[in-house]
């Protein structure tokens, strides 16, 4: 009996992640169908509309909502609610997992981190996995960084939180992780990673 729900479970890991993508896909796509498609409706005559309609305007929407990003007071205006966010209790644990995952498919995360490192301690045995995000410290006080100095953020699995340490440069290694491999075996507590060759 062990053998055989080793056996289901295993082909439930297996096909489980791609039933969740493409549910994920297909709920996103027909709630933009109906939503924007009923918008369109109302607005455009029966002639001018067509099946799938809402489904291009969302993701014209979509993109037109990445370039407006670009611009300072949209982005004050997201930052604002996603510190609204931040501040509701459950809600900015699922939020911050969704941020930090979609960041990774985004490629911001190359920009907020400049490498993956190990980061040892000093007077202990383990080891923390962090990322650099910052090196200069220029125009800031003297005691928070000085040359020399790095700034390494050691998040927690699952998105709870995270500590920003200020070390000396040779207390960290590289780590021969990509950053979204880092960030994976990170948030998700060591249990999925993998190294690309």
């Amino acid at each position: 009996m062990k053998g055989l729900t080793r056996t289901f479970l295993a082909g439930l890991a297996a096909i489980l992640p791609i039933l969740v993508t493409v549910a994920l896909i297909l709920w996103l796509s027909n709630t933009l169908e109906q939503v924007l498609g009923a918008l369109l409706k109302g607005v455009l005559p029966d002639v001018l509309y067509f099946p799938g309609m809402g489904l291009l305007v969302g993701i014209a929407l979509i993109f037109a909502l990445g370039i407006l990003l670009r611009v300072y007071l949209v982005q004050g205006i997201f930052h604002w609610l996603e510190g609204l966010m931040q501040r509701i209790p459950v809600v900015k644990t699922i939020h911050g997992v969704v941020r930090d995952v979609t960041r990774l498919f985004s490629g911001e995360i190359h920009e907020r981190f400049g490498e993956a490192v190990i980061v040892t301690l000093p007077g202990v045995d383990f080891r923390l996995v962090g990322f650099v995000t910052r090196s200069d410290f220029e125009g800031l006080p003297d005691n928070l960084g000085k040359k020399g100095t790095i700034a390494v953020y050691l998040p927690m699995s699952y998105q709870i939180g995270g500590y920003t340490l200020m070390l000396p440069r040779d207390r960290v290694e590289p780590l021969d992780l990509s950053l979204e491999d880092a960030m994976r075996y990170t948030l998700t507590a060591g249990v999925s990673a993998r190294r690309d060759e």
